[in-house]
């Protein structure tokens, strides 16, 4: 239900959520939320690590930051400052929404959800195509594997409009913005990207960056194997002469390692795993060409900046939090037929064919055909 405002919100908080993948997706809220209080002054709440996503961003004026162990009641006292109008709540937690109550903010909209309904002035009920990920057991996966099970026919696409986007503009429209998707979309100026260029010594690169990322915080399900990313890395380096950018984060030092050792010649592959702030990885993601990487936060963050990725899906959903707008043609995302993925588990009980299905050659033919069309 929307709710049409006598007078317009002066003063908007919003509750940011905590991942980097997640915080990607809800651009097009915001963009939506600025459309229709383009003269709102609006403040997000977010993570300390994940501040710098939102410099420059056109959505957002301001940002108070919170940091890890922070409790509701300092958070509670740091907004109550802003005096704020309405509070939108974008995660579904208890505690997010204990933070604006605590905050005093008069009007606070979000997910109707147990436990947190009270604190909540408009609790927003769930859209009607929502999907939720749910987790595969292992027996359901090996009835699955086998071809007989009553599993099977949830293992069916979702709905147009199950991505998670829409969980977030669903809660924009409640207050009457257009519901219609927007690409998620990031923000940098020219300087940023000549800087980090500068630092990590790429200002006489000519031809083609390939960045590559096979790390993924939330477990080796989501990662398609060391082994793949080399031998692809390699192939396309034979076709294109490209120089390799490998991303990861401070956890990931010895994949990008074993990447680098197997690819890297001088300056024609770069390790940067760990070395980046989040401002610099951002810069670094928009000066490739392609991205191959698995599904995780540097996926979306390149999207999100126009850099075409290629993303090899084992156990999660490009259909729920797929890069960019969903059916982007600049973006391939490539799922093998085992019938158990998605399980949305962070180790396979199995085989791991989900990602062993998806072979080199034919990520390389989707990296080579976005490098040529990028071109």
């Amino acid at each position: 239900m929307s709710v049409t405002c006598i007078t317009p919100p002066r003063r908007i908080l919003v509750r940011g959520v905590n991942w980097l993948g997640d915080a990607v997706m809800t651009t097009p809220a915001l963009l939506r939320l600025r459309e229709k209080f383009p003269g709102a002054h609006i403040t997000l709440l977010t993570p300390e690590k994940l501040s710098d996503l939102w410099r420059n961003h056109p959505a957002v004026n301001e940002a108070i930051l919170f940091a890890p162990g922070e409790n509701v009641f300092s958070i509670g006292k740091k907004l109550r400052a802003g005096k704020f109008d309405l509070a939108l709540v974008l995660p579904n937690s208890p505690r997010s929404a204990i933070e604006v109550y605590l905050a005093g903010i008069p009007w606070r909209l979000g997910y109707a959800r147990p436990w947190r309904n009270f604190f909540l002035t408009q609790p927003v009920a769930s859209r009607a195509n929502a999907m939720k990920m749910r987790k595969r057991s292992p027996g359901e996966i090996q009835e699955l594997v086998t071809g007989h099970s009553k599993f099977k026919k949830q293992n069916s696409k979702p709905a147009p409009g199950a991505h998670q986007i829409h969980e977030y503009l669903h809660l924009t429209a409640a207050l009457g913005a257009d519901p219609e998707p927007l690409a998620p979309r990031l923000h940098m100026v020219p300087d940023e990207i000549a800087d980090a260029k500068k630092k990590f010594g790429l200002g006489n690169i000519t031809g083609p960056v390939l960045g590559l990322n096979a790390g993924a915080e939330y477990g080796l399900a989501k990662r398609w194997p060391a082994e793949r990313f080399i031998a692809a890395a390699r192939k396309v380096r034979q076709q294109t002469n490209c120089v390799l950018l490998i991303f990861g984060g401070p956890g990931d030092h010895s994949i990008a390692a074993q990447i680098h050792s197997a690819t890297g010649n001088g300056q024609s592959a770069i390790n940067l795993a760990g070395r980046t702030s989040l401002r610099e990885l951002m810069s670094l993601l928009k000066l490739c060409r392609v991205l191959l990487t698995n599904d995780t936060g540097p996926m979306h963050v390149a999207a999100a900046l126009g850099t075409p990725v290629v993303v090899p899906f084992g156990s999660t959903s490009p259909e729920l939090t797929g890069p960019g707008l969903p059916g982007d043609a600049r973006h391939r995302l490539l799922k093998s037929d085992a019938p158990c993925s998605p399980c949305f588990l962070r180790e396979c009980p199995i085989d791991f064919r989900c990602m062993n299905g998806i072979g080199v050659d034919r990520v390389v033919e989707a990296v080579m055909a976005l490098i040529h069309r990028e071109a």
